[in-house]
């Protein structure tokens, strides 16, 4: 009776020894490794990034915010005016434009805005002639219209009058004409278009005259 009752307890002990290795071999996990239910639970519990920080602003004192500025302005300065025309930027000619039966002739000057953009001109420019006694310079009629806004491709003109010989004397040569642009000190010298002398003077006769930058009419 003794040996049967080791037998049983024999045979209990080793099919509960079977079941457990069954059972940690089908599931394919470790003894003692962690259950489904705590790998769930550590992994929603796991720290979240923090979140990018809101850039920066500033007020402007009443109650706005200010934000970056990333526009792009135009224009030709702070004070968002035309800058000076320069002679290296003007295309300059001369013609002569007496209408007869004057007693004085004319010579219109012309400065084309040949650069990139507007350009400002004051109102006279300097006007020089060369003769045969030396060099004579223009003085100016004193009318002021003020300065003139040349835009990019247009032209406009100024007159040089001039007293006729009309003497019937040799008179004084006229060899050339120089201009110099408002504002400027650069100087172009063109051929004289005019009558080709001035009578000689004592000095009571009348003078080579410039008028202001429009007094000659405005080509395009």
């Amino acid at each position: 009776m003794r040996v049967h009752q080791l037998t049983f307890a024999a045979l209990a002990v080793a099919a509960g020894l079977t079941l457990t290795a069954c059972q940690n071999g089908e599931d394919g996990t470790a003894q003692g490794g962690p259950s489904p239910s705590s790998t769930s639970s550590s992994s929603s519990t796991a720290p979240t990034a923090p979140a990018a920080p809101a850039p920066a602003t500033s007020s402007d004192g009443k109650g706005k915010t200010a934000g970056t500025n990333t526009g792009s302005g135009s224009g030709s300065g702070e004070s968002g005016k035309a800058g000076k025309c320069r002679t290296d930027d003007l295309e300059i000619t001369a013609i002569d434009s007496t209408v007869g039966g004057d007693t004085d002739g004319t010579v219109a000057v012309q400065l084309k805005n040949r650069g990139g953009g507007d350009c400002t001109l004051s109102e006279y420019a300097g006007v020089d002639l060369k003769t045969s006694a030396g060099t004579l310079s223009a003085k100016r009629t004193g009318e002021h219209p003020g300065p003139a806004v040349l835009k990019k491709g247009t032209a406009v003109s100024f007159g040089v009058s001039n007293p006729l010989n009309t003497s019937g004397g040799s008179g004084v040569r006229v060899t050339g004409l120089t201009v110099t642009p408002p504002d400027e000190t650069k100087s172009v010298t063109l051929a004289w278009p005019g009558a080709a002398t001035l009578p000689v003077t004592d000095g009571s006769g009348s003078a080579v005259e410039v008028g202001p930058i429009g007094s000659a009419g405005q080509g395009g």
